[in-house]
């Protein structure tokens, strides 16, 4: 049976009462939106492999320089911005499905664009293509969302963590296939380092096909109409919203800063590891090697990490990704630039530290919103994480190319000490008795 994903005014439809009536039901619902949420990750996860892979050398091919070569990332992080935008806004008006389907769907349009500026050696193409790809790298993040709003406060963290680990799969296997997607493109007339975003428009054009057919009734508009229901049984104490609203307000925040931070920290090193292998005569297998890894370690502890955000807390676990953070930068900073089994361990561990973030703020943003405007609402907070991931990525390739690798990696492991303030700040403010408190 078809299900209308719209919302009637008045009496609801069957199916959907049906759900408001079954505990059952939902639990069912909620599982299964998490399904198609792994499937969809699974592509997108390969889909943005490409561009934190060879976005640089590209750039540094058709460029010529090192100066711009953080340029690609700026872009499709900045590209990930504006798409974070739609996207939430999407999703807030129509569900969750219309709004995470159009990000993949755009995502593999830039990708496609990459493709083509490469074939002709057009630089402004290249720049506006990778603006668009940037909406697969918004929409692999906002789609986390898709698997909370069925989820009870016990659950938030690791549901986030079960759709960032679905990611690794496609995320690993992306950088790892470089290599044959360079020879596959060289067959077809195309340049080798366009490979891999062949594979990105394909596997993002999957990506939202899975999401537009099969992620029916869209989990958001259920979840909405779930909350409404039970709040036309409750009643409020009085006094009592307004601590929450402080309360709310000071986790989105906390779970901002968490997430705008590691965010910045992670793309900056990321961006120009290629780069400094490259200069040290590593070759585009190796490079592809390293980036998996750290791609795979973005993702695949995040069942994990869930697990450890839900239980030892928020702060517990943003405070640890601050101090994993540093640690790559250290060992990054003073790795010889030859050592690709270093590379490996420092990017690695760069990767673990951006997931503890990510999901110990991500968990702190769903805590502190409210389900009628929850998407739109995290559809803001991604847009000041895209642009922090911007900036990393613009400012990178400038401080590498003034001063050194070493300095960017310490500088990057430096600032991520700032989460600790943040974190003992929300910390406070918990014991107080009106943050972080998780039913």
């Amino acid at each position: 049976m078809s299900h209308s994903d719209k919302e009637i005014a008045g009496a609801h439809p069957v199916w959907l009462q049906s759900l408001i009536d079954s505990p059952d039901m939902q639990r069912k619902l909620y599982q299964r939106t998490l399904l198609i949420v792994v499937i969809s990750q699974i592509f997108g996860g390969a889909g943005l492999a490409a561009g934190i892979t060879v976005g640089a050398l590209l750039a540094q091919d058709m460029l010529g320089t090192d100066s711009f070569t953080g340029v690609p990332a700026a872009l499709f992080t900045l590209g990930s911005a504006g798409a974070a935008l739609m996207i939430g806004r999407l999703s807030q008006k129509f569900g969750r499905r219309l709004g995470i389907a159009t990000g993949f769907l755009t995502g593999s349009l830039g990708a496609a664009g990459v493709v083509i500026s490469a074939m002709t050696q057009n630089v402004v193409l290249l720049f506006a293509s990778l603006l668009i790809y940037g909406a697969g790298f918004a929409t692999n993040l906002q789609a986390r969302y898709a698997g909370t709003d069925l989820a009870n406060s016990k659950q938030r963290a690791t549901a986030v963590s079960i759709a960032m680990v679905s990611t690794t799969f496609g995320a690993v296997a992306g950088p790892n296939l470089v290599e044959a997607m360079g020879r596959f493109a060289v067959n077809i007339g195309v340049p080798a380092l366009a490979g891999p975003f062949i594979l990105a428009a394909s596997a993002y054009m999957i990506a939202g096909m899975v999401i537009l057919i099969f992620l029916r009734p869209d989990p958001l508009i259920v979840a909405k109409t779930l909350v409404e229901n039970e709040r036309k049984n409750e009643s409020t104490l009085p006094g009592q919203s307004e601590v929450k609203h402080v309360s709310k307000n000071r986790g989105i925040v906390v779970g901002t800063t968490i997430m705008v931070l590691t965010q910045l920290v992670m793309v900056a090193i990321m961006t120009m590891t290629p780069i400094h292998m490259g200069h040290h005569g590593h070759t585009l297998k190796e490079v592809g090697l390293v980036i998996g890894f750290h791609v795979g370690s973005m993702y695949l502890p995040s069942l994990v990490t869930g697990i450890l955000v839900d239980r030892i807390g928020r702060t517990a676990m943003a405070i640890t990704s601050g101090a994993t953070l540093l640690l790559a930068g250290v060992i990054a900073a003073f790795a010889p630039g030859d050592s690709l089994m270093l590379l490996i361990i420092a990017l690695s561990l760069l990767g673990i530290g951006w997931n503890f973030g990510v999901i110990s703020g991500t968990a702190l943003i769903v805590d502190a919103t409210d389900i009628v405007n929850r998407a739109k609402k995290q559809g803001s907070v991604d847009v000041l994480v895209a642009l922090s991931g911007a900036s990393g990525g613009m400012l990178s390739g400038m401080v590498v190319a003034h001063s050194s690798y070493t300095t960017l990696s310490l500088v990057g492991g430096i600032l991520s000490l700032l989460l600790i303030p943040v974190v003992v700040w929300s910390k406070g403010k918990q014991n107080e008795g009106i943050i972080d408190k998780v039913a």
